[in-house]
């Protein structure tokens, strides 16, 4: 890759794992579901009137549009509001990709290779391990919640696989149409008009400025520059990048937030990008020659 293209892999990594504390901070602004529907809608509007017609069949924006931003980003924001650290939530959602080659292996038959196994078993004695840190002094549900966020994720990354879109900030801009009017729903539902109500009339610029980042700058910057590198360069050339998005997570966690990363935390932050390191580029060195295009949906 060419310097500057690793320079933009780099910056899209670092806007990723900053986009966890710029949710912490959001939170403090709005409530968990209707700020999930609110980064859904920006993200939306105004780029679905400029990326063209959808690439892929609705069902497939539908499924990714329930599954990923209905139940993953529903849940991932919610543990956050429960308590659960922005900086352990950047890398707590990395087992993703163990869930991803899991369910690959039931739903398309990918039948994971003896390395790709290994990388899972490391990844989850991470989340062993930083379960047992989080056990100690934070809210376990919270922590249950992040892993299931994860969990949906990985569904939404096998019905991306099977839809293969060949755009990916069409398919992400398309995809964000759908979780909006759920989210309201549910935030209505669970969260209540009166606290919605609250918080939309307490709008500052300062929200503004959150609900630009987790839209703008976070989506279609983010997918934007990345479809650009993956259009470019193999995806075993781009994909390890990801593994920075936890590194930027919790050290602008510690830089921001003072969110402190004891010792056993630095232990499952090791194991965890150890196995998702070995699950992902074992899993995409087994495929290349039969790949898809489409590639796992990231934050």
């Amino acid at each position: 890759m060419r310097p500057l293209h690793i320079a933009l892999a780099a910056l899209v990594a670092a806007v990723w794992g900053v986009n966890f504390v710029v949710i912490e901070v959001g939170l403090a602004h709005f409530p968990p579901l209707l700020f999930s529907a609110l980064r859904f809608l920006v993200a939306a509007l105004p780029a679905v009137f400029l990326v063209g017609r959808p690439t892929v069949a609705w069902k497939w924006i539908i499924g990714v549009g329930l599954v990923l931003g209905v139940a993953k980003f529903g849940l991932l924001f919610i543990g956050m509001d429960r308590g659960m650290p922005a900086g352990l939530s950047s890398l707590v959602l990395q087992v993703q990709a163990v869930f991803t080659a899991l369910f690959a292996a039931l739903a398309l038959g990918e039948r994971p290779g003896r390395v790709r196994v290994l990388g899972m078993g490391v990844a989850l004695a991470g989340i062993g391990v930083a379960a047992v840190d989080e056990g100690a002094g934070g809210p376990v549900l919270a922590f249950v919640l992040v892993v299931a966020a994860a969990a949906c994720w990985g569904v939404s990354n096998v019905l991306t696989r099977k839809a293969a879109p060949s755009d990916s900030l069409n398919f992400m801009v398309w995809v964000s149409t759908v979780p909006v009017l759920p989210l309201l729903g549910l935030s209505l539902l669970v969260e209540g008009p009166d606290r919605d109500a609250e918080a939309l009339a307490a709008l500052d610029w300062s929200g503004v400025g959150i609900i630009v980042y987790v839209a703008w700058i976070t989506t279609v910057f983010g997918f934007g520059a990345w479809g650009f590198l993956l259009r470019h360069h193999p995806a075993s050339s781009v994909a390890p990048f990801t593994l920075l998005v936890p590194v930027f997570g919790m050290s602008s966690a510690a830089l921001f937030l003072g969110e402190s990363v004891s010792p056993l935390r630095w232990c499952a932050a090791a194991l965890l990008v150890g196995g998702v390191a070995l699950t992902s580029l074992a899993g995409r060195r087994a495929t290349a020659p039969q790949a898809p295009k489409a590639q796992a949906v990231r934050v």
